[in-house]
């Protein structure tokens, strides 16, 4: 199931990902990558093969050599200095900063720390996965319901805002109070979950029975905090 669900994320990073990018990002696409041409975006099928395929790596390997090499080369290669500027508004830093990005991952790829292998991937292809992407997501239900954009600079409209503990260790005798705070503010309109720290007293150890029953109560105490809180259709 972790590697059903590790596929699953990069199909969506390569399906659902364009509503971040501004509109100029696009044109740069078009006007710059013209000669690379991708016959479709990866598939879940194309990241299993690869990933079957690709090359061994150790998980430490990747988090603290790796990873941390290649992103101080690609920041050098682009010159890229924040100083106290946590966003930038620069278009020229922009455009640097998403091919900084997309550098990245051609000469790093993807690691599946379950088979300890590591997944390429080509320019061409993340252009395509990004240009057949969606511009906009709808989450939830009825009048829970909210539109997730493509945001440009500087937007009239407020962004989605998710509120949860983020995979945060929550104790299960509060986990239904806590979920049922978060629906209950009104600025925020999707919840994401916390992971019970025990369930009927028992650590949720990975590939035990007690890992499947803390997920079923995780999942069915954010959707009794959501109807004590009367937004039974936010998205999760």
């Amino acid at each position: 199931m972790e590697l059903l669900n590790y596929y699953l994320k990069i199909f969506h990073i390569f399906k659902y990902s364009s509503y971040i990018y501004p509109p100029y990002i696009f044109n740069l696409m078009d006007t710059k990558r013209d000669i690379m041409v991708a016959s479709k975006p990866i598939s879940i099928f194309d990241a299993y093969d690869r990933f079957a395929n690709g090359k061994k790596m150790r998980e430490d390997t990747w988090d603290y050599v790796t990873v941390p090499n290649n992103a101080t080369m690609i920041k050098d290669r682009y010159k890229l200095e924040f100083g106290r500027e946590i966003i930038p508004e620069d278009k020229d830093v922009i455009d640097k900063l998403f091919q900084a990005g997309v550098d990245m991952l051609v000469e790093t790829g993807f690691f599946n720390p379950d088979l300890g292998r590591v997944m390429q991937v080509t320019e061409s292809e993340i252009f395509e996965g990004i240009k057949k992407a969606p511009k906009k997501l709808r989450l939830g239900r009825d009048r829970d319901e909210v539109m997730c954009e493509r945001r440009h600079g500087n937007p009239s409209a407020k962004p989605v805002i998710q509120g949860g503990p983020t995979g945060a260790p929550v104790s299960e005798d509060i986990f239904v109070l806590m979920m049922q705070g978060y629906a209950q503010e009104a600025t925020v309109d999707t919840l994401v979950s916390g992971v019970m720290s025990t369930i009927d007293g028992y650590a949720p150890t990975a590939n035990t029975p007690w890992e499947i029953k803390a997920t079923l109560a995780e999942i069915r105490a954010v959707r009794e905090g959501m109807a004590r809180a009367e937004r039974p259709g936010m998205a999760i």
